[in-house]
């Protein structure tokens, strides 16, 4: 490199330390978990572009619970709506993000899903939609994403009781302008 020019490497682009962050990403793809034991495959991670590359990290079943001799499923809940306009994609810092003021507004009836049904659920509306908005913790592994994508209060296996740090998926359609959101619940959340 020539004397006196300085090439400035590229910041890496960090996710904030914080307990609860909303971010909002075309989607990329989707990747269901593989390993060679199925009772060892409980995620599937939607990559998004949110100012930069990210990983939304869903639980399609809970290891916990089965572990400790509960139900291991996942409970969805589902609120369907429109938009006047697309958010715009990002990342922010979420005060709050609660399952009781979202069902206080909106009858949301909870449904069981078997791992494969949720995985296939998810897979269909990555495809669909045109855009994901998320709500949950960050976390920095090989790549920077959001995890904790279900509701964080006291379960049959996990006795800590979170309230406000409720994560969720928002697929945005571009027909019709239709929205769902998705809320997540194991077994023993109210």
């Amino acid at each position: 490199m020539p004397t006196g020019v300085h090439r400035r490497k590229p910041e890496r682009f960090l996710l904030p330390k914080v307990p609860l962050v909303r971010v909002v990403g075309r989607i990329l793809g989707v990747d269901v978990e593989e390993c060679e034991n199925p009772d060892e495959i409980d995620h599937v991670w939607i990559r998004i572009h949110a100012g930069a590359d990210l990983i939304v990290s869903i639980n399609t079943s809970s290891k916990k619970n089965r572990l400790a001799g509960f139900d291991p499923r996942i409970r969805v809940g589902l609120n369907r709506g429109t938009c006047a306009k697309l958010p715009l994609q990002g990342v922010e810092i979420c005060p709050s993000n609660d399952y009781a003021d979202i069902e206080a507004r909106a009858n949301v009836y909870f449904e069981h899903y078997e791992r494969g049904s949720l995985e296939d659920l998810l897979k269909d509306r990555c495809t669909r939609a045109c855009l994901l908005e998320a709500w949950g913790a960050p976390y920095q592994r090989i790549q920077q994403g959001v995890h904790q994508i279900h509701s964080r209060r006291a379960s049959c296996a996990v006795p800590e009781d979170i309230r406000g740090r409720d994560g969720a998926l928002k697929f945005y359609y571009e027909s019709g302008q239709a929205t769902e959101l998705f809320l997540f619940k194991f077994c023993g959340q109210p």
